[in-house]
């Protein structure tokens, strides 16, 4: 069977849209975030209290969420979009700079070593190792699709730090608790931002968003559940450390897509998935 992976990446590289469509996972994500923190309650744990920091920190987090992946779907429609879609992850190396200067939480070197080689390890994943690809990355970091791809990055980076500051200002509780508490205000909050931009901008959007809310519920499901482990690594450990272990996701893609789209993986899908793995177990074994 041909690669829909292949075949179609030249057609999704001449694409252009006037605009990127919002993104609506939060509007699937907010009932079952809310449905985790009422079984919560009904568990007969009591909730922490949160402060107008937290609200704050909460906000921005969403906020941050919601540009940084507006940004990457935009990185989508751009002439060079592989550029721009590599440059997004270098979230991981933001994230460790804003979690040293903003949060006080510095890395070792070793943590560094092995968030650089997983970088590399994407950037190789990214054009499946191939040497002009590999040359336009490293070069190309003055282009739209480039700058495009590192504001996603950062917004995701601040998204992050904003996480763990907001489950870390809660006066009490576990780390369950905290997590799913700032996950259910974010989604809220980010319901709520998106719902009354679309409400202001965009009416006919918000009519697709209830039109199609079978065909994306699921997605949201697994998206919301996606953003529960991440908010309760983020609670229990610094982001840079989660979101760098977070970039072995891109190995299961690929294995993934072995199996299911009975792709013979490329020598340089290999080279970077060894990459990333190392990089990983580099941090792991002397990072944290």
């Amino acid at each position: 069977m041909a690669s829909l992976r292949r075949t179609h990446l030249p057609q999704l590289e001449s694409c252009r849209y006037s605009r990127p469509p919002p993104p609506i996972g939060p509007a699937f994500g907010a009932p079952i975030s809310l449905a985790m923190l009422g079984a919560i309650l009904v568990a007969g744990t009591a909730l922490p209290m949160p402060d107008a920091k937290f609200f704050l920190l909460t906000g921005l987090a969403g906020l941050a969420q919601i540009v940084a992946t507006s940004l990457l779907i935009y990185a989508f429609t751009l002439r060079n979009f592989t550029v721009g879609t590599a440059y997004s992850k270098t979230e991981t190396v933001q994230t460790a700079i804003f979690a040293t200067l903003l949060l006080a939480e510095p890395l070792n070197l070793w943590a560094w070593l092995g968030i650089g080689v997983s970088l590399f390890g994407v950037w190789v994943l990214s054009i499946r190792g191939d040497a002009r690809g590999l040359r336009n990355i490293l070069l190309g970091w003055t282009q739209k699709s480039a700058l495009v791809g590192i504001g996603a990055g950062a917004g995701f980076a601040v998204a992050a730090i904003s996480i763990r500051a907001a489950s870390l200002s809660l006066p009490e509780g576990d780390f369950v608790v905290r997590a799913i508490l700032t996950l259910a205000v974010m989604n809220s909050l980010q319901v709520l931002m998106l719902g009354g931009w679309l409400g202001l901008r965009e009416r006919e959007q918000l009519v697709r968003v209830v039109v199609t809310w079978r065909s994306s519920a699921f997605v949201g499901l697994l998206s919301v559940l996606g953003s529960a482990c991440w908010a309760l690594a983020m609670t229990l450990e610094n982001a840079a450390h989660v979101r760098a272990l977070g970039q072995i996701e891109l190995v299961f893609t690929y294995i993934a897509s072995r199996w299911l789209l009975k792709e013979d993986p490329l020598w340089g899908e290999i080279a970077g998935s060894v990459l990333v793995v190392a990089g990983v177990v580099l941090l792991l074994l002397r990072g944290i």
